[in-house]
This record gives C-alpha cells, sequence and structure tokens, in this order.
C-alpha cells in the first residue's frame, strides 16, 4: 500500500527468520538476488537499505569536509591536482 512517498508492505517471518522481501520493495531498493541488504534497527523499527548504497553514504558522510582542508574546492582544482599527478608520474 503507498501513501504519498512512503510504501507500506507486509511479510511473513519463516522459520529461520527469513523473509521474502515484496517485489515493490525490491524494486525500490534496487536489489535482486544476491545483492546485500543492510539492515539498521533503533527502538522498535528497522530501515533496511541497499547495502552498495549504504556504504557509499557513510563514505560520503565520513569525506565530509576533507577536500576542502587540501584546498580542493570546485572540479578545476580536481582537474589541477590530476595534472600534477599525471606530471609527477611521467617524470619518474
Amino acid at each position: 500500500m503507498a501513501t504519498g512517498n512512503i510504501l507500506v508492505e507486509n511479510a511473513k517471518v519463516m522459520a529461520k527468520g527469513q523473509i521474502t522481501l515484496p517485489k515493490d520493495i525490491r524494486k525500490i531498493l534496487g536489489v535482486g538476488m544476491g545483492d546485500r541488504v543492510t539492515l539498521i534497527c533503533k527502538d522498535n523499527q528497522v530501515v533496511m537499505m541497499n547495502s552498495a548504497l549504504y556504504a557509499m553514504n557513510m563514505l560520503q558522510e565520513g569525506m565530509k569536509g576533507e577536500f576542502e582542508k587540501t584546498g580542493i574546492n570546485n572540479d578545476d582544482d580536481v582537474i589541477g591536482l590530476v595534472k600534477e599527478v599525471r606530471s609527477e608520474i611521467e617524470n619518474l
């Protein structure tokens, strides 16, 4: 059942604690057979995320502000750094 941008689905817990993710949930998460999901439990609620996206979000969160500390503030700074590193490698 969809309400606004919230999708509510039910799943039955089987003998070994397994559940089948409803098709609409799998589609929203972008997961299929063999993919991994991350479960985050807080109080009595569980949030499920595509593990690859969760890892990317955590990396981005951890890297916030790091570029600015090195003086990289925009795309031109990145291009300049790449050119500098390439030049150093070519001169080895």
